[in-house]
């Protein structure tokens, strides 16, 4: 049966609720409210433009035909201004829901039906509102999303700084790591100039790369056809990836100024392995400082930023568990975060290591993505609870999956168990001595 129908057969909740249906230029307001007979209900439909003071003027008649909560469907950035605009009423409720949760059946989609069907649904309590940041929050939010675009767009630029160097026969991302380094930026710049001898351009490198082996393939890899075209483009190149690392400067400057009320939950954040102020800014950009006020356990937001395995079962058959599409923003940086994270000698390197024998080894080209995947899962969990408790998070050490399984550890496991299925009672265990096990007649 659809949820319409289900809603139509179920107690009301809210006597007078309006649904809208956003778009660009326009709006559909399906306002439910009383009908002229008792247990009726009747639904007048209105269509406004999507001008600010439009918006401000239709909020304002909502609250004079005693409309209490109102539900949006969330359509990226056309849904914020009727949302503040709602706001700046008195409303009891103003939700914005996963288009996913209302969907209509096909065949069956028009403006009018569609917010129709919204203030039917979350009349009854079949809908819930999804998460909105604070004002305050939202804008270190709109700032750490910017700084994720820059950052991508700078990477771009490199690896367009990169292509035209190979164009040219410059080889020197096979012998450097980072071409954008202290060593490789000094010889792109010489080669800019005009210097087109290898050992030359190959003799500007420092620290590590001066060694003889690096220095002698420097000098191979630095000579090629490197023309005056070349020379344009990486010129453009440079001085792109020169902007954009000015501006990820001023982002961090910013986020930070925006950021310094949330001083407590930041620090409590650092303090987990992998999360340095940029994840721990991101995290209270999308997440907030207090996840468990919108979410009831660290499983529900796991689900909301699509990091937990996902259910695709039929028939009693599993046909997969990849996460979602979810988290577009914060996902990524917590994969950043677990890939910080397992390179220090602690607990989550352990179960990063055990993960990866457990999905097929480091032969298996998919066991070190889906171990990763696991570990940003654990760093999520452990995030939530920091912050619930207000506790620094404590390094249990590298063996702290040995210690779980010792035989003390699986004793009292037992002993906890024996306790469920006999509440109140006493278990007592004596270990005997092994000479008396091997006692005949003991």
């Amino acid at each position: 049966m659809p949820l319409q129908e289900v809603a139509a057969q179920m107690k009301v909740m809210y006597e007078r609720v309006a649904g809208i249906d956003v778009h660009k230029e326009m709006i559909k307001v399906a306002i439910r409210s009383p009908g002229e007979k008792p247990w009726t209900r009747k639904t007048e439909i209105l269509e406004y433009r999507t001008f600010y003071g439009v918006l401000q003027q239709m909020a304002a008649d909502l609250r004079k035909r005693g409309v209490t909560h109102v539900v949006m469907e969330a359509s990226g950035v056309y849904t914020e201004p009727v949302y503040y605009a709602l706001c700046e009423q008195d409303f009891t409720q103003v939700a914005v829901i996963n288009p996913a949760h209302a969907k209509a059946l096909k065949g069956h989609k028009t403006d009018a039906k569609d917010c129709a069907r919204l203030a039917e649904l979350f009349e009854c309590g079949l809908l819930r509102g999804s998460y909105i940041p604070a004002p305050e929050l939202k804008e270190v939010r709109d700032l750490t999303r910017y700084r994720t675009k820059t950052v991508q767009a700078r990477t771009s630029e490199i690896q367009r700084l990169s292509k035209s160097l190979e164009s040219a026969g410059i080889k020197l991302g096979s012998v450097a790591s980072d071409i954008t380094g202290v060593s490789a930026t000094a010889m792109i710049e010489a080669l800019i100039d005009g210097e087109r001898r290898g050992g030359v351009l190959a003799d500007l490198a420092k620290g590590r790369m001066r060694t003889a082996g690096k220095l002698a393939d420097l000098s191979m890899a630095l000579a090629g056809r490197f023309t005056g075209h070349h020379a344009l483009l990486c010129r453009l190149h440079r001085d792109r990836i020169a902007g954009f690392d000015s501006a990820v400067a001023g982002l961090d400057e910013r986020i930070a100024g925006g950021a310094a009320r949330w001083q407590r939950e930041t620090g409590l954040l650092t303090s987990v392995p992998g999360f340095g102020d940029v994840v721990a800014q991101a995290w209270l950009g999308e997440i907030g400082p207090a996840p468990h006020q919108w979410f009831s356990s660290h499983e529900k937001l796991a689900s909301w930023v699509s990091l937990c395995p996902g259910n695709n079962i039929s028939a009693k058959k599993r046909k997969h568990g990849r996460t979602g599409d979810a988290g577009t923003y914060i996902k990524p940086m917590l994969i950043q975060a677990a890939w910080a994270a397992i390179r220090v000698r602690g607990r989550l390197q352990a179960r990063y290591n055990r993960l990866v024998r457990r999905f097929g080894g480091d032969n298996n080209p998919g066991a070190k993505k889906k171990a990763i995947t696991a570990i940003a899962h654990t760093l999520l969990k452990i995030a939530y609870q920091v912050l619930k408790t207000g506790t620094p998070y404590q390094e249990p050490g590298a063996d702290f999956y040995t210690r779980r399984e010792s035989p003390a550890a699986r004793q009292a496991f037992l002993q906890r168990q024996l306790q469920k299925l006999h509440p109140g009672c006493t278990i007592t265990i004596t270990i005997s001595p092994p000479e008396a096990a091997l006692t005949p007649g003991a």
